[in-house]
């Protein structure tokens, strides 16, 4: 059985990951972080060693995760992380929702809910299904495969054909939980204007670059996600040039990222950006350059970076955030 255990993790308190990891490699080893504020388990092998069922192991870690660090979490139980992760998505916060690993409770528990929900299928793929009737998991299960193939790709098509019967291949790979680095901006009303998207995205990239710099850290790549008004969201990722923890190429990289989800006229709720990967900064190659403005760019900001420690870090903004 897998678990997928999802804490209560706002921005600041995404470090305790790593910690909250080591606290379930005790039950079990095989431990998968993803960030910001998820782990899978595997206890297939801890079921016996233990003798205990998968729910009690989770209550288990759920009171560790609250006696080490206080802090709350919601957990799924299925046979595979496909299955466990949306079973952590249903269940009510601070609860464990287990779905038993028989054909007819996989059945029961995926045929009633619509096709967004499962993981991997998008606003642009539910409407193409959708066209076609294909409005809910059960429909979509009962779908040939080929007709899937037509519709989407024939990758596509084959991955929703066993997401819709609760395969999934995927193991639990042992690692570390990812180091990264995460902000949220949420808009007042449903934001329709591109300009105040960027707004947010330069506030987003101010912020991330700040709190590396601080820590002596870089970034490998941005991820960007985008959150509607009907709660659907969209995620893109992008890898820099370089490792880097300056803003300037922090936001070039976050706006080429917003520019390529094409939004137009999207409702947008919320925009979430990511720095992932972090290693120490002396760590990192660095190519070297003769550009004066570059330069004068990396002066500046560290002459910022030394008046917002002094002063708070309000005292220095961007032009565009202080207007």
């Amino acid at each position: 059985m897998i678990l997928c255990i999802r804490f209560r993790l706002g921005a600041e308190r995404e470090a305790l990951l790593p910690e909250l990891a080591r606290l379930a490699e005790d039950v079990s080893p095989l431990v998968q972080g993803v960030p910001p504020d998820t782990l899978l388990v595997d206890v297939r092998g801890a079921l016996r060693y233990f003798g205990q069922d998968a729910e009690r192991l989770a209550s288990v870690l759920r009171v560790r995760a609250l006696a080490h660090t206080g802090t709350a979490c919601t957990i799924g139980v299925a046979g595979n992380p496909l299955l466990a992760r949306m079973a952590a998505r249903q269940a009510e916060p601070g609860t464990t929702l287990l779905v038993p690993d028989t054909p007819e409770a996989v059945a029961g528990f995926l045929h009633p809910r619509p096709v967004v929900a499962l993981p991997g299928v998008g606003p642009g793929t539910a409407r193409t299904l959708c066209a076609y009737g294909l409005d809910t998991v059960g429909r979509l299960a009962a779908a040939p495969l080929g007709t899937l193939q037509r519709l989407t790709t024939a990758r596509t098509g084959r991955e929703l054909h066993e997401k819709a019967r609760g395969i999934d291949r995927t193991p639990v790979v042992r690692n570390a939980a990812a180091q990264s680095l995460a902000a949220e901006r949420l808009f007042g009303r449903d934001e329709l204007d591109r300009d105040s998207q960027r707004r947010a995205l330069l506030s987003l990239t101010t912020e991330l670059g700040l709190r590396m710099r601080g820590t002596d850290q870089v970034t490998r790549a941005l991820a960007l996600t985008v959150r509607y008004a009907d709660r659907s969201t969209t995620t893109r990722s992008r890898t820099l040039p370089e490792p880097t923890a300056h803003t300037t190429a922090l936001t070039a990289t976050a706006y080429a990222l917003h520019d390529a989800l094409g939004l137009q006229r999207a409702r947008v709720r919320a925009l979430a950006l990511r720095a992932e990967g972090l290693t120490p900064a002396e760590h990192a190659a660095h190519q070297l350059t003769f550009d004066p403005t570059d330069e004068k760019l990396h002066r500046l900001e560290a002459a910022a970076d030394r008046a917002r420690a002094r002063f708070g870090p309000g005292a220095v903004l961007p032009g565009t955030l202080a207007a």
